[in-house]
């Protein structure tokens, strides 16, 4: 890999690990009052009412405060009583608990994370709630430090579209997967080419936006590491005044609200992903 690539790379790490740093850091210190977009005024549309009442009872609120993701692969993945399942990019562990109480005492559920602030919040939500079949990793999700062929699912609530290596990502989805296994992961997809004007800018990284990619070139990455049977289902189609809200809080990293007219109606939306491992 050439210098200049790594550079980049990292330097849209780094603004990841800020901004959601920064979400679970208000979560941590102003207990209660909500996330950081209620806590400052503005509304993200991607992770707005993603949780029924049923899903998040005696799941603590803190949880819910610190979940920026873009829909609830929980619901969607079928998860199993003695599953084994894996949450890339798990935030302060919403998702990680309610798939706990899915899979039951005979299950377990693995979270991961790079970012200290996340892991603390994730860590103290996993006590409240006093579940004891969970367990976070601190790590980054190109390089998944679990065995080969450890978890039956693997889930994932609008990570994957933050990074900039997503084939290192799917390769190492693929290899800790047992055979068999199911990939299936909630993510911002684009209906059409992204706009080089969104490509450059490094802050909308960090806002699902800039990072997504569009639906054949997943397809044709899931496929390239080995993955069968993939599909990709509309979630929800993002308006233009969706667009605008997403780019225009400036407590959630977008401050770049000139970009917001080149995401116009339906070119952006959550989708549920999913795809299998052979069984052979």
């Amino acid at each position: 890999m050439q210098e200049g690539a790594s550079d980049s790379r990292e330097g849209v790490r780094e603004v990841v690990r800020q901004k959601y740093g920064a979400a679970a850091k208000i979560v941590l210190e102003a207990r209660g009052k909500g996330s950081c977009c209620e806590t400052c005024g503005c509304a993200d549309p991607m992770t707005q009412g993603l949780y029924s009442a049923d899903e998040v009872a005696n799941i603590p609120a803190d949880a819910l405060y610190a979940s920026l993701g873009c829909g609830n692969p929980t619901a969607l993945a079928a998860l199993n009583p003695g599953d084994v399942v894996l949450d890339l990019g798990s935030g302060g562990g919403i998702d990680v608990l309610i798939a706990a109480k899915r899979v039951g005492p005979t299950g377990f559920v693995y979270g991961l994370d790079m970012t200290d602030e996340m892991l603390a919040l994730a860590e103290r939500n996993r006590a409240q709630a006093g579940i004891e079949n969970v367990k976070f990793l601190k790590g980054q999700i190109e390089e998944i430090p679990l065995p080969d062929n450890a978890v039956d699912v693997i889930i994932s609530n609008c990570v994957i579209n933050l990074s900039t290596d997503k084939d290192a990502v799917l390769r190492e989805a693929f290899r800790v997967l047992k055979p068999g296994g199911r990939f299936a992961v909630s993510d911002v997809v684009w209906n059409r080419p992204v706009p080089a004007e969104v490509r450059r800018n490094v802050e909308l990284w960090a806002g699902c936006v800039a990072g997504a990619l569009p639906e054949a070139e997943y397809l044709s990455k899931l496929a390239a590491a080995g993955f069968v049977n993939a599909t990709i289902t509309p979630t929800r189609v993002y308006t233009a005044e969706d667009a605008a809200a997403l780019l225009g809080g400036d407590c959630c990293g977008q401050e770049d609200v000139q970009t917001a007219p080149f995401i116009a109606a339906d070119a952006i939306m959550s989708a549920f992903i999913r795809a299998e491992k052979p069984a052979v």
